[in-house]
């Protein structure tokens, strides 16, 4: 029987340590960003064996005009819906 409605796809991609999977998942996520079904505010890593624990990638936080902050999560800059050239 199949639902009607949204998919997640969970793609297992391995990484050394917990900065080096941020910055790999930001990576991945800049790159399929000109899809529409590409939403980098709820992309997350976890640790292989905890899973469970998810750790935010990007800040994600609603600016003006609905925008949100594409930064890190961790930035300590202003919020901005832009990346910096």
């Amino acid at each position: 029987m199949s639902r009607v409605g949204r998919y997640v796809i969970h793609l297992p991609v391995v990484a050394t340590d917990l900065v080096r999977a941020r910055i790999l998942a930001r990576t991945a996520v800049r790159a399929l960003a000109f899809l529409t079904q590409v939403d980098p505010g709820e992309t997350t890593v976890s640790a292989e064996d905890e899973q469970g624990v998810r750790h935010r990638v990007f800040c994600d936080r609603r600016l003006d005009r609905g925008r949100r902050c594409v930064l890190r999560a961790d930035h300590q800059t202003p919020c901005t819906p832009r990346l910096p050239r």
